[in-house]
């Protein structure tokens, strides 16, 4: 395996109103494989799913021969049965599953693989400039904005949060997959929606400009999530691409 060419720093806090975390993340660097999860269930049940999808993507990753969107994809697929299967075994895990986005290293010279599954977002700071790489799967970004709702109401609107796909929940799942070319310093971040369904793309992106390391930049936007209410748990997995040699 060779060394990652990234370096990366993740953290998690539960926030400020709930008594458990059901987020997990996972960082490898010498499989240079990044993965995060927001859980979903009652009792520990949301806990268990994020935790057993990103252990299943890992191993299926590291069984797979040639590192790529497909394999990435494939491992998501293998963990939507994972998690499916563990709910269906035990009844007090029933109705548990997962949102998923993770990032693989390729060969190099090869793109930066991403895949995600719900509303945990993958994020590109390259040039200045923040780009949303990943598309949530939520009611409200594919149905309510099709359905010509503006966004003042959809704000506020009781479906917005609702997720149309997640690990777990689904027979046939939609992995959404991207291929992205980070350049020598851009930051990629990876993060539930517990911090950007309460801070802004404006402050998520004068975190990544700040110039600080990637502790201080995941610890600043975590306090920032708390400061707007913390109303959900808040995790957050940030990549730096090295120089190249």
């Amino acid at each position: 395996m060779s060394a990652s060419r990234y370096e990366v720093f993740g953290a998690t806090d539960a926030g400020c109103v709930r008594a458990n975390n059901e987020d997990a993340y996972l960082i490898d660097e010498p499989v240079g494989l990044f993965l995060l999860a927001d859980g979903m269930g009652g009792a520990k049940a949301g806990e268990h799913a994020s935790q057993l999808a990103v252990e299943t993507v890992k191993a299926h990753v590291c069984a797979g021969r040639a590192k790529s969107a497909e394999l990435l994809q494939a491992s998501f697929l293998a963990a939507n049965d994972a998690v499916r299967t563990a709910a269906a075994a035990d009844y007090s895990m029933h109705g548990m599953g997962t949102t998923l986005v993770g990032a693989l290293e390729c060969g190099d010279g090869e793109p930066l693989a991403i895949a995600n599954v719900g509303d945990s977002r993958c994020y590109l700071f390259q040039n200045g400039k923040l780009e949303q790489i990943t598309e949530d799967q939520t009611w409200a970004h594919e149905i309510g904005r099709h359905l010509g709702i503006d966004a003042t109401a959809m704000r506020s609107h009781p479906m917005r949060h609702v997720l149309t796909m997640a690990i777990g929940a689904e027979v046939e799942l939609r992995v959404q997959t991207y291929r992205i070319a980070p350049e020598a310093g851009a930051q990629v971040l990876l993060c539930s929606d517990g911090l950007h369904g309460v801070i802004g793309a404006n402050k998520i992106q004068e975190a990544l400009n700040s110039g600080q390391s990637l502790e201080a930049q995941c610890h600043y936007l975590i306090d920032e999530a708390r400061k707007a209410g913390g109303p959900d748990n808040i995790t957050v997995v940030l990549l730096r691409k090295k120089p190249e040699n």
